[in-house]
């Protein structure tokens, strides 16, 4: 973020891969002029989204527990633009700050509280946080999430959800309306609500998806949609291809769980999984099951799970540690942090979670690795990774493969040539849509 007199800038910097360094990045403060670079403080958490106040005095960031760049979560900070302690302004707040803006007209930010992204203000003062509106929709504004001009009156952003493609919208800050219509034809593929259960004193929060044409009388399969992350959550967003898009079409009832670790309920909650992946969470997952099924015509012997990445990690855990699930796809999964470790591009995110390296708390990553239970896998399994996935190996994917291929458990495994982290080719796209409708309809009968 620019310094109000335009002779420098404040940036988050580490030195090294930016892709696994920004987990250990501090705060810094760049001079245009000489290209100086003064540190402003050393932040113990992850730090995103700068912001210098209107007189110069003062840097508010985000600062909390995230596993991803880009999925932004955490309680607001400040630290004195001269260099400084940072203090946690928010401590307590049970939401996670995603983007900040500080203009003359005051400190906003925008925060994912529950189920609804929220606008709220902030006193730079007394740090009271007040929403200004609420809503279950995501939004997405260059490098945050809404775009607010420099006298705080308008703003503008991209916003979507289940029920609406994205648009344009703008107008005064309380009051955005959709300025673009490209995209008002498009229909939904689905009915979408907010559940919410509570499980082991917290709050859980999920998005159940319908598919369109629901019968009385006649039960349907479901399959649970775990997001990656962890420290990340499903929020509403438009489905128009893939595979979420292919189950609704066919006639599966979808259910995205914000368990424990997710973003949208606090930093305690964001917290709760720390060397204890796998375990929580899915308590928390197999509760909003249960609260699903007392409200939706769930056949609960078709039930399905599926997740890429952290939610890969999920899927791999779920099928050695439930007998729920007849059926499973896990995409870009983790099976043994051991050997992770040693493979991976970005190992840095997993310090803070499992409480040290993996050859400093050996325990923590045996105990939580999925292929240690690997003699508990029931459920059938296809997995899929890219060649060339610096994030999640496809040595993982095939150390789970071979396991369940000695247990006698139905599997199949599909690597993507050229691809990363993500698929990317329209080409591998689309086999990968069939083949993760083909499995689930195998084994869940959709």
């Amino acid at each position: 973020d620019w310094t109000p007199d335009g002779k420098g800038f404040v940036a988050t910097a580490a030195k090294g891969d930016g892709d696994n360094n920004w987990w250990i990045a501090r705060l810094d403060a760049i001079d245009l002029a000489t290209g100086a670079l003064r540190e402003i403080a050393a932040p113990k958490t992850q730090i995103n989204a700068p912001r210098v106040s209107p007189d110069g005095k003062t840097v508010a960031f985000i600062g909390g527990l995230m596993s991803d760049f880009g999925p932004v979560g955490g309680d607001l900070y400040t630290a004195p633009f001269a260099g400084g302690a940072p203090v946690n302004r928010t401590p307590g707040f049970k939401g996670s700050f995603s983007s900040l803006s500080w203009t003359r007209a005051g400190l906003k930010g925008m925060a994912l509280i529950g189920e609804a992204n929220t606008l709220v203000s902030v006193d730079a003062r007394s740090w009271r946080v007040a929403p200004v509106w609420s809503r279950p929709a995501s939004f997405t504004a260059g490098d945050g999430r809404l775009s607010i001009s420099a006298d705080g009156r308008r703003a503008a952003a991209v916003v979507q959800d289940f029920a609406a493609a994205p648009r344009v919208e703008t107008g005064p800050i309380a009051a955005l309306k959709p300025v673009t219509h490209d995209n008002d034809a498009l229909a939904a593929p689905a009915v979408a609500r907010s559940v919410a259960w509570k499980n082991e004193g917290f709050d859980v929060q999920g998005w159940l998806l319908a598919p369109l044409g629901v019968q009385s009388g006649k039960t349907y399969p479901m399959v649970v949609q775990i997001h990656g992350g962890p420290a990340a959550a499903a929020q509403p967003t438009f489905l128009w291809k893939g595979p979420t898009y292919e189950l609704l079409a066919h006639g599966y009832y979808v259910f995205m769980p914000n368990p424990r670790g997710s973003h949208g309920q606090g930093q305690a909650f964001s917290r709760a999984n720390v060397q204890d992946f796998g375990g929580g969470d899915l308590r928390d997952i197999l509760a909003g099951v249960d609260a699903v099924e007392k409200i939706a015509p769930v056949d609960d012997q078709r039930l399905g799970v599926y997740g890429h990445s952290y939610g890969g990690y999920m899927t791999m855990w779920t099928v050695t540690h439930s007998k729920r699930f007849k059926a499973a796809v896990a995409g870009a999964g983790i099976a043994n942090w051991i050997s992770y470790y040693g493979q991976n591009g970005i190992d840095q995110w997993m310090v803070p979670y499992f409480g040290g390296t993996a050859y400093d708390n050996p325990a923590v990553y045996d105990r939580l690795s999925p292929i240690r239970a690997i003699r508990d896998a029931a459920a059938p399994t296809f997995m899929y990774v890219g060649e060339r996935d610096v994030e999640c190996p496809p040595a993982q994917s095939l150390e789970f493969w071979h396991g369940l291929k000695a247990m006698g458990v139905p599997t199949s495994l599909v690597i993507y040539e050229g691809e990363g982290h993500g698929i990317r080719n329209p080409a591998h796209n689309h086999d990968l849509d069939a083949r993760v409708i083909g499995w689930f309809d195998r084994y869940l009968g959709g």
